[in-house]
């Protein structure tokens, strides 16, 4: 009998800790325009190996090459970046806010904006996304009103929600966002289950599942691919790697599979993935997904290599968990910064025109914030009545419900 040692657990550890030098060699970055776009009915191991690559369109100097490239027109790449640009001037009013006690809780999408606003753009009216808390690019992309949103997140007497939901949390039927759930990974299962309703009805809408990298390790990621696997469901699987969940680094919940999209693979679902600061390429991939949901080829698993430069929340103080200055050394960029660069080049922008389009948008979120205030905030105002608590949950309201509401003054 050979005598064995003791037992260990390998805990994996980030690369750097507060106060060290930021270090991302371990991202290994594709050159633009490298990675092959293959056929949209490619089968799962056919190409394995781009779930471990990152499809790029954008090159350092800002000119889009490869495969993948082509597919937004001028006025498509200009109106992209005034949907990032103007995601970025929401989140900095909001956060503001929120810091002058107007609302309790917020959550920005700096250095994100490409995932979420771009991927819209590659949607029908009608398709479902089941977002999480950091996809309000959904929402802009799709010019659903800032006013509305804010209302939301002051929880006003204009608050479409009616106060039932954390700030942030938006729902819109119209605009193909299903309500945000706080119980992360939720959303993966009724994502899925969505896509396979709309299949079952012979409808033409697709479904769209997002999720950040730590959620991954929620046993609802498994449980819907499975169902996706096996059933063909049209939908697209998102997975937002921003290398940090709520304080712990992307590591913890990726496991010994090497990538989030290698994930995929064993469940015989093509994977990808993607530069997620790069505008174009987020677009061209999500594209590809959509068409091969619209043809009856089953889910598509796409993972956006991004990074979080802001606090997971108000709540957050990431320079406890990581360097301050790793933001600034994140390979990919900034997915503002580059789509202007490319813009510049083309001749289709100039820094002239971005201080002038910081300025006009600036000023149409402080309209609307205004405009938001009107009806209240979180310490002042107007808000939602308590007689709302008890609406809209049935179709007819139940006798104890009635007796309730009565109970309390309504």
């Amino acid at each position: 009998m050979v005598k064995q040692g003791h037992l260990s657990l390998h805990v994996p550890e980030p690369a750097v800790r507060p106060g060290g030098q930021p270090d991302f060699s371990n991202v290994k970055i594709a050159r633009a325009g490298a990675v092959p776009r293959p056929n949209v009915d490619a089968a799962a191991e056919d190409i394995r190996d781009l779930a471990y690559s990152i499809i790029r369109v954008l090159n350092r100097d800002g000119e889009a090459v490869g495969p993948w490239a082509g597919l937004l027109s001028d006025d498509d790449l200009r109106t992209g970046l005034r949907h990032m640009m103007t995601l970025r001037a929401f989140d900095a009013r909001m956060l503001m806010a929120q810091r002058q006690g107007k609302t309790s809780f917020y959550m920005q999408h700096l250095g994100e904006e490409a995932v979420s606003c771009a991927f819209r753009k590659a949607l029908n009216k009608g398709d479902m996304n089941f977002p999480t808390y950091r996809q309000a690019g959904l929402l802009i992309a799709d010019d659903y009103p800032m006013v509305e949103m804010m209302n939301q997140i002051y929880s006003n007497e204009s608050d479409p929600l009616r106060g039932r939901q954390l700030p942030i949390m938006y729902s819109s039927k119209e605009h193909g966002f299903f309500t945000i759930s706080g119980n992360l990974a939720t959303q993966y299962v009724q994502a899925v289950g969505w896509a396979m309703a709309s299949a079952i009805k012979n409808d033409s809408r697709i479904a769209a599942a997002w999720i950040g990298d730590g959620s991954t390790a929620e046993s609802d990621f498994h449980s819907a691919l499975v169902f996706a696997s096996t059933y063909r469901a049209p939908v697209i699987l998102n997975v937002v790697n921003n290398q940090w969940a709520i304080s712990t680094f992307q590591g913890i919940a990726r496991g010994g599979s090497g990538t989030f999209a290698a994930r995929g693979l064993g469940f015989g679902i093509p994977a990808l993935r993607v530069d997620g600061n790069d505008y174009l390429a987020v677009h061209a991939v999500a594209c590809w997904a959509a068409e091969r949901a619209r043809r009856n080829l089953g889910p598509t698993l796409i993972e956006y290599v991004t990074y979080r430069v802001g606090a997971h929340s108000t709540s957050d103080d990431p320079s406890a968990y990581r360097p301050k200055t790793e933001s600034e050394a994140w390979p990919l960029g900034d997915p503002v910064l580059r789509l202007k660069k490319h813009l510049i080049l083309r001749g289709l922008w100039s820094e002239e025109r971005h201080v002038q389009a910081e300025a006009e948008i600036a000023d149409e979120v402080i309209a609307a914030q205004r405009k938001a205030e009107e009806h209240g905030t979180m310490h002042a105002g107007g808000r939602p009545s308590v007689r709302d608590i008890f609406e809209g949950v049935y179709a007819e309201m139940p006798p104890h419900l009635r007796r309730q509401r009565q109970k309390a003054g309504y």
